[in-house]
This record gives C-alpha cells, sequence and structure tokens, in this order.
C-alpha cells in the first residue's frame, strides 16, 4: 500500500494564489459571476477552475518516448501533486496516460477532507481498463473514486457492457459527447469543461499526458479556459525522442511566426531539487 503523504504549510501557502477558492460558492462555477479570487482574472462561470499542471524536463519532455513511464520530479515535488490533488474536485487525464500509466489518480495526502473525481478523455475508447487497473482497485478500497470517462456518442455505442457495468458498480460512468472537430481533433475542450461543470465539478486539475497538454495550450480559447498553470520543472535532459510539451506555433497578422504564447504573473519556487513555475496565459 502507498503511504500517505504530507506537504509543508509553508510550501503551501506560496501556491494559494493560483489555486482554486477553499470555499466556493453555491454556484457551480465556484466563484460568484464577476468575483476573482486571489488575483485570478474574472471568468465565465459556465465551467470549472482549471489548473494546468505537468512535470518536465529542461527539455520540455514529459517522457522519454510515447508510452514510456518516466519519473522526473523529486519527493518533495510529489508530495506537492497530491496536495494539489487536494484542493481541486477533479483530475482530468488523457487516454495515452491511463494506457501507459495504469495511474491511481487519486490523493495521498492524509487527512484529505476528499478524494477527486479522475476523469479519463477517452474519445476512440481505447482504454482497455479491468478489475485490476489501480483507479478501480483504489476506487474498491475506498481510497479514490472511479472515473468518469468522457468519449463521443459513436465510440460509447460500441463500448462493451461488461465494461460500462464494471466502471458504474465502482461508481464511474461514461460520459458522450458529440464530436464538434474541436481543436484536439475529436473533442472541443469548451465541450469538456462545461460537461463537468454539469457534474458538479467546480475545479479539474488537468495533469496530462502531452496530447492533452499541448491541445489545450494551443486551443484559440486558452486564456478564457486556463485558469492557472504550474510546472514542475526537473534538473534533468531526456534528450530527443521524448513527448515534449510544444503547442502549434502561431503568425501574425503578417503571417510571420511569432510565440504560442508566454505566462504572465509568474512565480518561480524552489522544491528540493526541482523549482516549481506558476503562472497564468497571459494576453
Amino acid at each position: 500500500m502507498a503511504e500517505w503523504l504530507t506537504f509543508p504549510t509553508d510550501q503551501a501557502a506560496k501556491l494559494e494564489p493560483w489555486l482554486p477558492p477553499k470555499n466556493p460558492s453555491s454556484s457551480a462555477g465556484g466563484v460568484a459571476p464577476g468575483e476573482q479570487q486571489h488575483g485570478q482574472r474574472p471568468r465565465a462561470t459556465t465551467r470549472p477552475f482549471v489548473t494546468l499542471t505537468f512535470a518536465t524536463s529542461l527539455d520540455s519532455a514529459l517522457s522519454l518516448a510515447p508510452g514510456v513511464r518516466t519519473t522526473l520530479s523529486g519527493p518533495q515535488s510529489k508530495a506537492m501533486t497530491h496536495f494539489l490533488r487536494s484542493r481541486h474536485d477533479a483530475i482530468l487525464v488523457g487516454a495515452g496516460t491511463a494506457i501507459a500509466d495504469d495511474p491511481g489518480l487519486n490523493c495521498r495526502i492524509r487527512d484529505a477532507e476528499s478524494q477527486p473525481r479522475p476523469i479519463v478523455v477517452d474519445p476512440r475508447c481505447r482504454w482497455s481498463f479491468d478489475d485490476r487497473s489501480k483507479v478501480l482497485q483504489l476506487a474498491g478500497q475506498g481510497r479514490g473514486l472511479a472515473p468518469y470517462i468522457i468519449t463521443t456518442t459513436e465510440a460509447a455505442a460500441t463500448v462493451d457492457e461488461r465494461k460500462r457495468h464494471l466502471l458504474e458498480a465502482h461508481g464511474g460512468k461514461y460520459i458522450s459527447l458529440k464530436y464538434g472537430g474541436g481543436d484536439d481533433g475529436v473533442l472541443d475542450w469548451n465541450a469538456i469543461l462545461a460537461t463537468l461543470q454539469n457534474e458538479g465539478l467546480s475545479s479539474v486539475m488537468v495533469e496530462g499526458g502531452g496530447h492533452v497538454i499541448n491541445t489545450l495550450l494551443g486551443h484559440k480559447d486558452k486564456k478564457d479556459l486556463v485558469d492557472s498553470v504550474i510546472v514542475t520543472i526537473a534538473p534533468t535532459w531526456l534528450g530527443q525522442g521524448g513527448v515534449v510539451v510544444s503547442p502549434a506555433r502561431e503568425v501574425d497578422e503578417s503571417g510571420n511566426p511569432k510565440a504560442a504564447l508566454r505566462l504572465a504573473n509568474i512565480s518561480w519556487q524552489p522544491l528540493g531539487d526541482d523549482v516549481i513555475l506558476c503562472g497564468q496565459i497571459g494576453p
């Protein structure tokens, strides 16, 4: 059994400006219309508070190669990740991460008030989970929640009923969305987040993998979709051929290339051997 973790209160306080409010209002969005929390920009209440967070190498890689689980961050940063999970209603990953990592997607902070709901974006229903999958085992043990799997209406119609029953028996379910030709090529982020809002999830921690992160950062509405970005930078280079965070480059009005985006209101915080970069997507 994995050990319980603790995260120092002084370190937690440094992250507070980039976290969802501790005491959300009765509105499903977590803040009243037009309000700001901890210096955050006003946002629409039609979606949850969204924190994009991931660990990367010095060459912007998430893993050594597609499908290869790669440990980058140190123990302090790992504890931070679980603290961040304790402050969100849901954890979102893509199907590739679910397939490659068999993640637990739970919170191991001791005395956490609740567990986050795992969300797996799986448009083609590629994730072949079973009763041995870590996330379902943890749900069965009361140490986590079963996932909601977001897929397309077309793919949902092909799901094996035994898998559907297994998922629902643990408290999870499939959520089907119409194909909208979104920026991720299958599902649109606005539709995904609006759906999670309707499920009563006021805050979502997006953890990866590469396709999920890059499509979110490359979305035309990225500034309106992401409230905070928290990146753990490990002091290592993984080398060429890895899965990298690199959204599509943009062009200016003259057709010349320009930077895809830049963070604003940033903070750099050392944590063990790693450095934590916090910020918001800039103008």
